[in-house]
């Protein structure tokens, strides 16, 4: 289970199916951006990153699941129609939602106390969304099988996920330092452009996730 195997791997999917990816994923995402946007032109810049929270609640439990289902069913062979999946999606938002919302509070926690435990909280949670959405295990027991799965695998999938999101916090902070005062179209367009690319991730984790899973039936 190399870490560059499964980036590379994951790359070649993410690039294979990105037309598909965008049409599944890109328009909530921008929708996403532009009520965040929206939300802070009217409450101010100095409004609590709590109300972004809540607007991400709403809206990428539908995309992420949608994009897990898509992951799921091409992964096998399989050609889901994407209102199909966007379906699926929409039955599974409460009880996803409800995972991301606790997931989020438990990792802004963590980070509270001297950033370390919001790490761990991270890495052990990594996995509760594809039990959820492809297990159909419930939120807690998502979680608690979601840090067994962890167990032993720490530090690998800590550097995956930083092998993962440090390029893209580099663009982020490559980007800010371009567009210091964007305007609104252009911050949009940032905005939506940094959320679909963190979707990579989302690739990275599933193809760890059966990794993981075809090493335990074994």
């Amino acid at each position: 289970m190399n870490p560059l195997n499964i980036l590379r791997d994951s790359l070649y999917f993410f690039r294979r199916h990105l037309t598909s990816i965008v049409q599944l994923c890109l328009p909530l995402v921008v929708l996403e951006a532009l009520s965040t946007q929206l939300l802070y032109s009217q409450l101010g810049e100095q409004a609590s990153p709590a109300y972004g929270m809540l607007l991400s609640v709403l809206f990428y439990p539908l995309y992420s699941a949608a994009l897990i289902l898509y992951l799921d069913t091409r992964s096998n062979g399989q050609d889901t129609r994407k209102r199909d999946l966007f379906a699926r999606a929409v039955q599974l938002w409460p009880t996803l939602a409800l995972l991301i919302l606790i997931s989020s509070l438990l990792i802004v926690a963590g980070l509270a106390l001297f950033v370390l435990p919001g790490i761990w909280v991270m890495i052990n949670l990594v996995f509760a969304e594809y039990l959820l959405v492809l297990r159909g295990l419930p939120v807690i027991q998502s979680m608690r099988e979601s840090a067994r799965m962890t167990k032993g695998n720490f530090m690998r999938i800590l550097v995956l996920v930083l092998a993962v999101l440090a390029p893209l916090w580099l663009l982020d902070g490559l980007l800010l330092a371009a567009f210091s005062e964007p305007q609104p179209a252009v911050q949009l367009a940032l905005s939506s452009l940094s959320g679909f690319l963190q979707l990579f991730s989302s690739v990275v984790l599933y193809r760890l996730f059966m990794l993981l899973e075809g090493q335990a039936g074994a």
